[in-house]
């Protein structure tokens, strides 16, 4: 599988409780945090949630 790395550019606050507790699923929760994580269709579906609070590249 493929990495992608997930960086959260905006913030949670004031977001549907559904896009704060995927936000912290995925490891992030500050702002210019990053993580890498494998691209399965789970965490693909957890990143088109937020999508408008995160960046992704490919790995």
């Amino acid at each position: 599988m493929a990495k992608i790395q997930i960086t959260q550019i905006r913030s949670a606050i004031n977001r549907p409780k559904n896009q704060k507790l995927t936000i912290k699923a995925l490891g992030l929760g500050k702002i210019n945090k990053t993580v890498e994580k494998e691209a399965n269709p789970a965490i693909e579906g957890m990143v088109r949630t937020v999508s408008h609070l995160v960046e992704v590249k490919e790995l």
